[in-house]
């Protein structure tokens, strides 16, 4: 079991904005090598599921393959700091629809 995944807290810790996702959020498994690039088996991490979005959102499989594959280097991209300091002032089950067409990415 990956070391950045907390099973024995009350609630486990998103990785990425580092709040507690409680059982009633919407919640998601992200590899942090996509299965596509290699992944498929690999280290996995419990996030909210509008996080999983924004990391889907911001950065390519072949980018997360190769240089976002860890919850440092995640939090750490300008974009997702952003999005993580925006998230914090929400609550732990806040939860957006995904926009139908993905933002540009940068």
């Amino acid at each position: 079991m990956p070391k950045d995944q907390v099973i024995d807290a009350p609630h486990p810790i998103c990785p990425l904005c580092q709040r507690p996702i409680p059982p009633e959020a919407r919640q998601s498994l992200h590899h942090l090598v996509p299965k596509l690039k290699g992944g498929k088996g690999g280290p996995v991490v419990l996030v909210h599921q509008i996080c999983h979005n924004e990391i889907h959102a911001t950065l390519t499989e072949a980018e997360l393959a190769r240089a976002f594959n860890t919850p440092d280097a995640l939090r750490a991209h300008p974009r997702l700091a952003k999005f993580i300091a925006w998230m914090r002032k929400r609550p732990a089950t806040f939860h957006s629809k995904t926009p139908k067409k993905l933002r540009k990415r940068k």
